[in-house]
């Protein structure tokens, strides 16, 4: 007699689908924050206390992608505690107001990602100065063309959507070498690692089959996801939408409060009939903090009240800082977008359409952005 087949565990499903280990790699999170933390120092980069004196007009980052994510999360923490602007550029140029009081930061965990390498080159061709941060390739050349081009070198090995804590953890430790952002003292970092690696551990999905992370993922199998969050947790609610996107081949739209009150809560509907007839099929993931803004913690209770959907979740990031929450945050969607592919009977490494577009476009010689005369801009192969 035949005994019935069981239903695959995701310890099954881990061994069957994932294959590039990516659960590996979320587990290490935390351990390469630390290692990134303690790979930028003063005492390797001694260039890093000249950089210091310039009175920069702010930082724009280079990027796209994994790689590009972190400028957004520094831009977050600068704007809460920072001495000066971060912004992000994601493209082969630069703005038009662009000049070299800006100190770039271009960040490609490959090192040859066209639109970073075109940028960065592009910045130097007009006189600024530039820290490089990739584990090689052409981005990681440029130090050696230019005495204003600086290179912190990183973790390679790994799709770049996983190596976000080698990549971050650099750039932040550039900023608090710089001033540019306060330090934390040696004894607050490695208590805010120890916190994090324990919710790791806990969000586990070998480990810790039945828990949370595991229920929310079998509960968003077959609706629309809808992510919601306070401004300071944007680049929280972009990276959550990519690592979906990514590793679960899921699409996931976002709104940020209190933004989002003044347009998209009509299409939630709740009161009236003008609702999206979409709104009471999306599940509706909120993901909040202990810092937010009273009056934006109101809009947010009125929302949970009045959304037509009837699938939502509060996922609370845990932490005394926004850097904490931010990454607590970061492992939530790392753990819940590898699970949900792994029930899809999907592998979570899988990025098919983003390899085929990148061969389409090797076959096609790249001549740099061509820009108008008279631009300010670079323009043809120099770029």
């Amino acid at each position: 007699m035949m005994e019935p087949e069981h239903e695959p565990t995701l310890v099954d499903l881990a061994q069957r689908y994932d294959s590039e280990d990516m659960i590996g790699f979320i587990r290490c999170f935390v351990n390469d924050l630390r290692s990134g933390f303690e790979a930028v120092n003063v005492e390797r980069f001694p260039w890093l206390t000249t950089l210091r004196q310039a009175p920069w007009s702010g930082v724009i980052c280079l990027g796209m992608g994994g790689s590009g994510a972190g400028g957004d999360f520094l831009s977050a923490l600068t704007d809460s505690k920072g001495n000066c602007p971060v912004l992000v550029s994601r493209g082969y140029t630069l703005p038009a107001w662009f000049d070299a009081t800006w100190l770039v930061l271009a960040t490609s965990h490959s090192g040859n990602t066209e639109e970073t390498v075109s940028a960065a080159q592009m910045a130097l061709d007009k006189g600024a100065t530039v820290v490089v941060i990739a584990s090689g390739g052409l981005l990681a050349g440029l130090p050696e063309t230019s005495d204003r081009c600086y290179l912190i070198p990183t973790v390679g090995g790994q799709p770049p959507r996983t190596a976000f804590g080698h990549i971050f953890s650099r750039q932040l430790a550039c900023l608090e070498a710089l001033g540019l952002l306060q330090a934390m003292t040696e004894a607050d970092r490695n208590a805010m690692l120890l916190r994090l690696q324990q919710h790791n551990d806990h969000f586990d999905i070998l480990t810790n089959p039945e828990g949370d992370i595991a229920l929310l993922a079998s509960s968003l199998m077959d609706q629309p996801i809808a992510v919601i969050g306070p401004k300071e947790l944007s680049a929280v609610l972009t990276r959550f939408k990519n690592q979906m996107n990514e590793n679960a081949a899921r699409f996931v739209r976002i709104g940020v409060l209190p933004e989002m009150n003044h347009n998209e809560s009509v299409a939630w509907g709740g009161i009236g009939e003008d609702a999206d007839p979409d709104a009471t099929n999306q599940a509706l993931l909120l993901l909040t903090w202990e810092g937010m803004l009273p009056r934006v913690r109101q809009r947010l209770d009125w929302m949970v009240t009045h959304a037509s959907t009837e699938t939502a979740w509060n996922l609370t990031g845990e932490g005394g800082t926004l850097l904490e929450v931010m990454l607590y945050h970061c492992l939530v969607m790392d753990w819940l977008s590898t699970t949900l592919a792994l029930l899809r009977g999907t592998d979570p490494a899988d990025i098919a359409p983003i390899s085929s577009l990148k061969a389409h476009l090797h076959s096609i010689q790249y001549s740099g952005p061509q820009m108008s005369r008279g631009s300010g801009n670079c323009s043809g192969a120099a770029c």
